[in-house]
């Protein structure tokens, strides 16, 4: 077995911190304990906290192996200088990192120092050798100053707010609230966030307080002149010279490889089983290599009481995942649970979800997956999921819908009208609705990177590309970071491997959409690896209820709510919501995830985010 499959250490866990060179940052201990509380979901098994005068730096932890060497904040004296980091992630090349530094340095089998000696010996230019989700920060003593980093791909996440005299970060907005210093409201920007883009979010915006957020593929450093973050990666593109066969072969190779780097763990890892092409090829990999050393799969879906009994077909869902589910159980030859979900703790989970997320989201598509984690969570620490395969693949109907491929705007939103509808005249007035969603749309098309030989379509499809990466790919990746941190369960995306996406980026299209199919690419890659029917079935997305019982509950949810004096109404019209509870309009509020119930359920999670966090219009 080569060296990356031996090294192994679950790093799943919250950092915080304040960094200040204008006061005294070890009066801080009050706030930082606050900090560390808001964040011990995410490591509820130790917690660290490292104070000096400039920097205050916090850490909850889930402890799996290397209890106590891997514990954080780490410090490490090297060179005439004192380093200390808190770190959030996995590295997959750890050990070939290890063994380039020289494994005498090593006090730990822990990455957590893999990547700070990493920054000891490379500076900044450390995140470049990198494979893995992380988010860190390092506070070099001598320099005084704190270098911060997010992964290529945006998979952890790491947000801030810089003060007159204090810099605050950490890995959610919740524990971003509790340094008394960020206040707790949204001006028009966050309105217009909250009503016209959510569930998805401007890169880099906390919309509350002032927070903003570590872009996917920045880093930095915070010092006394203030704070500088740069883009270290972006997807660029060069020319793709491969027959289609050397195509089909390198991205077996990625997959095959980013699936098995990511298996690696001494704690039992399980997958996400839906039957659907991206979680079963995962599955099936998973599988295999289990096999060789003497275990057997867990693999887990979710499915909803009385589904089948108003399950209806459409475009988006041609049909439901049992009977895939069962041809991949028995395919695989693994153990496979269900959790089934009924409406009621559905509805109950709206509000646990905002919590997660600190933010209101996609409404029972987060709550039933912090359901569905939870479950998990009593067989195994660490999971895997088929996140991102439909962005980098091209498996979304937007992408090869050639009337909805060019139209100019958010394929997967086209309902700024209908938002809009929902603000009061007075803010209305000052957003700009169209040109704020358009605008968004405007510059992360024209940001695409494409070739002078580029023909229309392929230009056009790097926007897609773009626009995807971005936006709804985000949004999932912090739907599923949350929902399952949330529950104590790491959750890796082995097709988010940042050599993966770099090279499809420069894959023709005609490549991609192999046979007049959606993700052709990727079943012709992984054909050997799966069942005929399965390897054919039409895509699928994540099953949501169909039961008209979650339509009446969170109708007569959000009825309550608005009987009440509610701080909704400071910006949305209470006349629209009562409008909206007519069932008059079906119109739908993000793609086919969110339709009449879950727009619903979403201005329920936005008044309970309201009060929940004291949030206020500024």
């Amino acid at each position: 077995m080569s060296e990356i499959f031996t090294y192994k250490e679950n790093n799943m866990c919250g950092i915080a911190g304040m960094i200040s060179f204008k006061e005294d940052m070890r009066e801080t201990a009050e706030i930082c304990s606050r900090m560390q509380k808001a964040l011990l979901r995410r490591g509820p098994d130790q917690r660290g906290v490292f104070l000096s005068r400039n920097a205050a730096l916090v850490h909850t932890r889930l402890a799996v192996i290397d209890i106590e060497g891997g514990r954080q904040p780490m410090t490490v004296a090297a060179e005439g200088n004192v380093y200390t980091i808190v770190y959030n992630g996995e590295l997959y090349n750890a050990a070939e990192i290890r063994h380039e530094i020289g494994g005498n340095e090593f006090e730990t089998t822990s990455d957590t120092e893999v990547v700070l000696r990493s920054y000891i010996r490379w500076g900044e230019e450390c995140v470049q050798r990198f494979n893995g989700i992380f988010a860190f920060a390092v506070y070099d003593e001598r320099n005084r100053r704190v270098f911060v980093a997010r992964d290529r791909i945006g998979v952890k996440p790491l947000f801030y707010h810089e003060g007159e005299s204090v810099f605050t970060f950490a890995s959610e907005i919740s524990a971003m609230l509790e340094n008394p210093r960020i206040p707790h409201e949204i001006d028009t920007k966050g309105v217009a966030e909250l009503l016209l883009m959510a569930p998805g979010r401007t890169a880099g915006y906390g919309i509350v307080g002032g927070i903003k957020e570590v872009k996917a593929g920045f880093c930095g450093y915070y010092t006394e002149a203030g704070l500088e973050l740069h883009s270290y990666w972006e997807l660029r593109a060069t020319e793709h010279t491969e027959t289609f066969a050397e195509t089909v072969e390198h991205t077996r190779e990625f997959v095959l490889d980013s699936i098995r780097r990511q298996l690696v763990s001494d704690v039992p890892v399980c997958t996400f089983l839906s039957g659907g092409l991206d979680s079963s090829i995962i599955s099936s990999v998973a599988a295999t290599e289990m096999r060789t050393h003497g275990k057997i799969l867990n693999t887990f879906s979710v499915d909803y009481k009385d589904n089948e009994k108003y399950f209806a077909k459409s475009r988006f869902q041609p049909d439901s995942d049992n009977e895939y589910i069962k041809i991949m159980e028995d395919y695989i030859g693994g153990v496979h649970h269900w959790t089934v979900i009924d409406v009621p703790e559905l509805v109950e989970a709206l509000d646990e979800a905002v919590e997660a997320r600190g933010l209101p989201g996609m409404a029972d598509v987060d709550a039933s997956l912090l359901l569905f984690c939870r479950e998990i969570k009593k067989y195994g620490t660490v999971a895997l999921s088929g996140e991102c395969a439909d962005e980098l693949f091209g498996g979304y109907p937007w992408y090869r819908d050639e009337n909805i491929r060019m139209t100019d705007g958010f394929p997967w939103a086209q309902s700024t009208t209908y938002r809009k509808s929902f603000i009061r005249d007075e803010l209305a007035k000052e957003i700009d609705s169209e040109n704020y969603v358009y605008s968004a749309y405007r510059r992360t098309a024209d940001s695409a990177d494409r070739l002078p030989a580029d023909s229309p379509l392929e230009s056009r499809m790097k926007e897609m590309t773009a626009l995807n990466f971005h936006w709804f790919m985000q949004n999932l990746l912090e739907r599923k970071d949350r929902m399952s941190m949330y529950s104590g369960l790491e959750v890796r995306v082995p097709f988010c491997d940042y050599r993966l996406a770099e090279y499809l980026y420069n894959v023709p299209w005609e490549f991609k959409d192999y046979n007049g199919r959606e993700k052709g690419l990727l079943r012709e890659a992984m054909k050997d690896w799966l069942p005929e029917r399965v390897l054919h079935r039409k895509k699928s997305p994540y099953p949501k209820t169909h039961n008209p019982a979650f339509l009446d509950a969170v109708t007569v949810k959000l009825r309550d709510i608005l009987s009440q004096p509610s701080p909704l109404t400071d910006f949305v019209k209470k006349d629209a919501l009562e409008q909206l509870l007519t069932h008059s309009e079906h119109i739908a509020w993000y793609g086919q995830l969110m339709n009449l119930p879950q727009t619903i359920a979403y201005f329920i999670q936005l008044d309970y985010w309201l009060k929940k966090y004291n949030i206020h219009l500024k």
